[in-house]
């Protein structure tokens, strides 16, 4: 076993070679998972050896991986990690994804799955206990993602792509059980450059937990702390409207992204909001297995109630003012399998290069053709910075690394524009997401209109996210409950003996380790910037509030101190002092 006590891991990971679909298990050293405790953190390491490789060489793994507290009363155990290199953007490519796919994976008595190889037809993965079986994936072609969930129904838990994987889409997601999206990095493309369209798990091995009393307790301490937060469970929070809740938020604080970044208020927002979509629509609760916030939102007749970034970009985004249209967007998204960020985004883009606002008819239309590669459709399926190169417009594509920037604006929340430029898989919010303390104030508040002090605050932030991601946990719950609760539930779980420091340790040696897995792929301070437009353009000021451009010497400044406190370079890149002290290798 993985650990002397054998609690929450089961010390073997499975290998499938599509090519000539063998398997095999490996089972790690007990020190590999005790340093990188699983999911994200355990996942990078099998991923590093590929990083300089292609996307699409077949030696590229696709790699779906589990934590120590999957299948655990541990609160919102349910949540895996895939991961591969970026087809969108050739970074680290790493999704946290609900459902309960993870606890399924977990119960077929191993820690991950690696998998490499390219099968020459379509194919299926279904995972046992203790077996693998291939199948002819071919009648799934040309299918919706809804009409494969409906035909792979009694398999279990699924994860497949869709039509926009087999297009060619860069953004195209890995979509897990109907309702939960493993998306942002195009890792469905991924899947369909192996010609695997789907995988599946059913299994009963239970995961052992060495403490059961402690891990009880642990659970009740977190069970009150998030119990005591507004935001998670409060009259107008994420249990009661989804993550929709913070779309009036981000209004009234004049920071939703609008036309393409050129404004941050939407005039029309407060018809948009999640209580509109409650009242026009219904809602009733559902979310990952081992979950009690239920964050997701499901129409009477099971339709998914769009998240947050997808209701503010669908509207503010692309100006449109048609809740019917961000429903039926969101809808299309699933249907073809692909990112809704980075789809309104491109969309956005698109709209800015030729100089009009899409209507909704348009929208819709726009994203039929991605989804099916039909005329433009297929360039805009590149995502908004190849499309806005190729148009000889590149600053009209809001990215950093390649990454589509989702619904906070950097000028209204300034951790929030540090934080961009430092995530490891481009612009997404989710590495040390500060809108918690600049937005929430929690867990206290600081300013959002200054860098002063932010630097070691997303370091501090990305330590603790990569940590969640490895357990795997809930970012959400830590609005109430912190590393301290959770490194008992993990020690509990596993007999080690951890302290929330031992857990922010941890967390460090795997966000490094993910910038020197950027590092070997050429990435630097160059890429480590925003749009111009943030430093040129102030957003939209009213209503008592200032929103001016950002200061780009502040800024560098701010990233300065980020690479001092994260011991990289002034240039952004590892070094061989930091990655020792981590016990991590860095030769370059």
């Amino acid at each position: 076993m993985a650990s002397a006590s054998g609690g929450g891991w089961h010390g073997q990971i499975l290998h499938v070679n599509l090519t000539d679909k063998t398997t095999w298990r490996t089972c790690p050293d007990p020190d590999v998972y005790h340093n990188f405790i699983g999911g994200k953190g355990l996942a990078g390491t099998f991923l590093r050896d590929a990083m300089t490789l292609p996307w699409d060489d077949s030696a590229m793994p696709l790699l779906l991986f589990t934590g120590p507290l999957n299948d655990t009363i541990s609160p919102t155990s349910g949540r895996m990690t895939i991961m591969s290199k970026s087809p969108l953007t050739g970074t680290v490519g790493d999704t946290s994804v609900g459902g309960s796919l993870g606890t399924m994976l977990k119960r077929c008595g191993v820690d991950g799955v690696v998998i490499t190889g390219a099968s020459a037809t379509p194919c299926g993965i279904e995972l046992g206990e203790g077996d693998v079986t291939f199948t002819d994936a071919t009648r799934l072609r040309g299918r919706s993602a809804s009409e494969r969930f409906e035909l792979l129904r009694d398999r279990g838990p699924v994860a497949l792509i869709g039509p926009a994987a087999e297009q060619g889409v860069a953004f195209a997601s890995i979509i897990v059980e109907k309702h939960y999206a493993s998306g942002r990095n195009g890792l469905g493309l991924i899947c369909a450059s192996k010609n695997l369209l789907y995988l599946c798990a059913k299994g009963s091995q239970k995961t052992q937990v060495v403490d059961p009393a402690g891990l009880k307790r642990a659970r009740e301490d977190i069970m009150r702390l998030t119990s005591a937060s507004p935001i998670l469970l409060g009259e107008h929070g994420i249990a009661k409207f989804g993550t929709g809740a913070l779309y009036d938020l981000l209004h009234v604080r004049r920071m939703m992204p609008t036309a393409n970044f050129t404004k941050s208020r939407f005039e029309h927002a407060g018809a948009m909001n999640a209580h509109a979509y409650k009242n026009t629509y219904g809602a009733k609760k559902t979310g990952c297995k081992g979950c009690h916030v239920l964050c997701k939102k499901l129409t009477p007749d099971k339709k998914s109630i769009p998240e947050f970034e997808t209701m503010s970009h669908f509207s503010a985004l692309l100006e449109n003012r048609d809740l019917a249209v961000v429903m039926e967007a969101n809808e299309l998204c699933n249907h073809y399998g692909m990112d809704t960020i980075s789809a309104a985004a491109t969309l956005a883009c698109y709209a800015e290069i030729i100089g009009t606002r899409l209507s909704p008819g348009e929208i819709i239309a726009l994203l039929h053709a991605i989804g099916t590669g039909a005329g433009i459709g297929r360039e805009l399926g590149r995502g908004s910075l190849a499309y806005a190169r190729a148009q000889g417009r590149p600053e009209a594509s809001m990215t950093v690394k390649g990454l589509e920037l989702p619904a906070y604006d950097p000028r209204g929340a300034y951790g929030m524009a540090l934080a961009y430029v430092t995530s490891t898989r481009g612009g997404c919010h989710l590495r040390a997401y500060p809108i918690s303390h600049e937005i929430l104030r929690k867990p206290v508040a600081t300013d959002r209109f200054t860098f002063e002090g932010k630097a070691r605050i997303i370091k501090i932030a990305e330590d603790c996210n990569a940590a969640i991601d490895s357990l795997t946990a809930c970012k959400f719950l830590f609005f109430g409950a912190t590393v301290e609760e959770y490194a008992k539930a993990f020690s509990a779980v596993t007999g080690a003996s951890f302290s929330g420091q031992d857990l922010l340790n941890a967390g460090e040696r795997i966000y490094y380790h993910d910038r020197i897995m950027n590092a070997l792929n050429g990435f630097d301070a160059t890429q480590d910037d925003l749009p111009r437009r943030f430093f040129e353009l102030p957003g939209s000021s009213g209503g008592g509030i200032e929103i001016p451009a950002l200061k780009r010497e502040d800024f560098l400044t701010a990233r300065a101190r980020y690479y001092n406190v994260r011991g990289l370079t002034p240039g952004g890149l590892p070094t061989g002092a930091t990655a020792s002290r981590l016990g991590l290798t860095w030769n370059i």
